[in-house]
């Protein structure tokens, strides 16, 4: 069990309790930034968002936008298995193309200008899940598109974390079985490790699902998510600098 791991298990813990993302959007990056292989980052943080996710989808499972979950099943989950299959041969650096359109985007709710443009791109939204597939199987990230389309959704601050949550549980889901039947590389899952991350992370979406989460006003929420984006869009540009 390693001291850096759990701080960053912590920190993102905190970011998926509010957002159904964090443990795999932001903890890839800084896992990768601290050198661990990418496979190795995988089998760390998949079981961790994964807990978090079926937690948030028990309690709130009634807030989960199921026909869009249905597309996001339908349009990414084959590309996911497809990519993450290819990319344990071939690494792909695609930071600096997702973190500006993250930044472009976290200014949707002070921009009429970013809000109309992002109109226009999202009517094209099987070819955007497609596009969501390939990146997350690729590199762990097309989570950050899929919190960018629940964002310009207008959803409520309950129904915006769950549905993330329900289609990043999904993602896991292929993720885990995708590598663990196809991947060549030896999987050694750190199971003591694992254990207590979960139990870490679990801990953290009780304390800030009661505390911090229940009292944030809608209006407010959207703001925080933009803060979030912005946040998500500069550290994925950071890694890829600095990687």
């Amino acid at each position: 069990m390693s001291l850096e791991i759990m701080l960053i298990v912590a920190f993102t813990a905190v970011i998926q309790s509010v957002f159904g993302a964090g443990v795999l959007l932001i903890g890839t990056p800084l896992m990768l930034l601290f050198g661990y292989p990418f496979i190795d980052v995988l089998i760390v943080l998949l079981p961790i968002s994964l807990a978090m996710n079926i937690m948030q989808m028990t309690k709130y499972h009634a807030h989960i936008d199921l026909e869009l979950l249905r597309k996001v099943m339908w349009m990414t989950l084959p590309p996911i298995a497809v990519f993450l299959f290819l990319v344990t041969h071939v690494r792909m650096n695609i930071g600096l193309i997702i973190g500006p359109f993250l930044l472009f985007i976290a200014f949707k709710s002070i921009s009429v200008a970013v809000e109309r443009i992002l109109d226009r791109l999202m009517r094209y939204e099987k070819l955007y899940l497609l596009t969501v597939g390939i990146v997350h199987g690729t590199s762990n990230l097309g989570g950050s598109l899929l919190t960018a389309l629940i964002h310009h959704k207008h959803y409520p601050k309950d129904v915006a974390r769950v549905t993330i949550a329900a289609c990043y549980c999904s993602f896991a889901v292929v993720q885990l079985l995708t590598l663990g039947i196809f991947s060549r590389q030896q999987i050694d899952m750190p199971v003591f490790g694992n254990i207590i991350y979960i139990l870490v992370a679990t801990v953290i979406f009780e304390l800030i699902d009661s505390t911090f989460f229940s009292r944030i006003e809608h209006d407010r929420y959207r703001y925080i998510f933009s803060g979030f984006l912005a946040f998500s869009g500069l550290v994925l540009i950071a890694k890829s600098f600095l990687q």
